[in-house]
Formats: C-alpha cells, sequence, structure tokens
C-alpha cells in the first residue's frame, strides 16, 4: 500500500484507542486544559530504544503543560505489554495500546512487522511525531522508518516554547503551495 505523507495544516485524523489504566484516548485531542498536544508514536516493548525515550518523554511532560500543551503516547502492543513498558520506563503520561494497521495508516506512519522486531505480536509503527494544535490542526510532523532516527525532545520543548511565544497564529510550516 502507498505511504501517505501527513500534511501540515490539514485535520489530525479522528483515532481513538484504549487507554492504560481504563478508559480511552483521543489522539490529538488535547486534556486537562491544554489547547495543543503532543502525540507520540513508539514501536513498543520490543524495542528498549523506545523505553529510553518514553523515559525522556517523560521528563518534557511539565516543560510543555507550561506552554499549553498535553503529551501523550501510543503504540500497537496489547494492553499488558504496553503496561510492562511503561513501567518499566517510569512512565505516568497517558500512554494508548492497540493501534490498529489501518489508524498507523491514517496517521502515515511506516509499518513494520516480525521480521522487524523481536518478541513483536504482530504489526507495529515506525516512530512518529505529531504536535496538534487547538482547532486540531497537524501543527508538526515528524515520522521515521527506524527507531534511531527521533527529533531531540530537547530541542523540540525549544522549537514548541518559540513557536508558542509568538504574538500572531502562524500557519504550520510545510503548507506552501
Amino acid at each position: 500500500m502507498p505511504h501517505t505523507l501527513p500534511q501540515p495544516g490539514a485535520p489530525f485524523p479522528s483515532i481513538t484507542v484504549p487507554q492504560l489504566g481504563g478508559g480511552t484516548l483521543a489522539l490529538g485531542q488535547p486534556q486537562g486544559g491544554n489547547d495543543w498536544q503532543l502525540v507520540v508514536v513508539y514501536r513498543g516493548k520490543h524495542c528498549p530504544l523506545c523505553t529510553r525515550y518514553l523515559s525522556e518523554l517523560q521528563s518534557i511532560v511539565e516543560p510543555l503543560a507550561e506552554l499549553g500543551i498535553d503529551v501523550v503516547a501510543v503504540s500497537a502492543d496489547a494492553e499488558d505489554r504496553a503496561a510492562h513498558q511503561v513501567a518499566e520506563a517510569g512512565v505516568t503520561l497517558p500512554v494508548g495500546y492497540g493501534l490498529t494497521v489501518d489508524q498507523m495508516r491514517d496517521l502515515g506512519l511506516y509499518v513494520s512487522g516480525a521480521r522487524h522486531g523481536v518478541d513483536v505480536e504482530g504489526p507495529f509503527a515506525e516512530p512518529g511525531l505529531f504536535v496538534v494544535g487547538s482547532t486540531g490542526d497537524l501543527r508538526m510532523v515528524d515520522i521515521s522508518n527506524v527507531p534511531f532516527m527521533r527529533p531531540q525532545l530537547s530541542a523540540l520543548v525549544g522549537g514548541l516554547r518559540f513557536m508558542r511565544g509568538r504574538p500572531e497564529d502562524v500557519p504550520a510550516n510545510g503548507t506552501f503551495a
């Protein structure tokens, strides 16, 4: 199936997944009084780089909350696998699980299978980061086909601090027609 890139400035897809601890997690819908959301898709329990990245992600939750941005993470793992990895990473931010292949494709993510991971249950998403604005539009996107090409989170915080500090609302980058 052809790979479709997410379009900055376009509406973020409507995706809901089960959330660890109960309930559901609506991706791209800011929570807790925030008006933007950072959605991080990670590969799953089989990926030690993801465990480390989740730990680092936890460290930027507070600085982003100060900017009105909440943080969520999601993988294709089943609940028990996701819970194990989240506990190992020491993560308390909202985490979803059970992302389907169709949802991965809706997000424009690269999808890999068992030959690209050890101890996987089935197809899984390669990494993706999405920043969704207050109107549900995709403000920033970063997708990769490998686990070791992800944005440095401290640089992401700095960039978001700059964007959120601008006096005017500017269009998403990458929208020149």
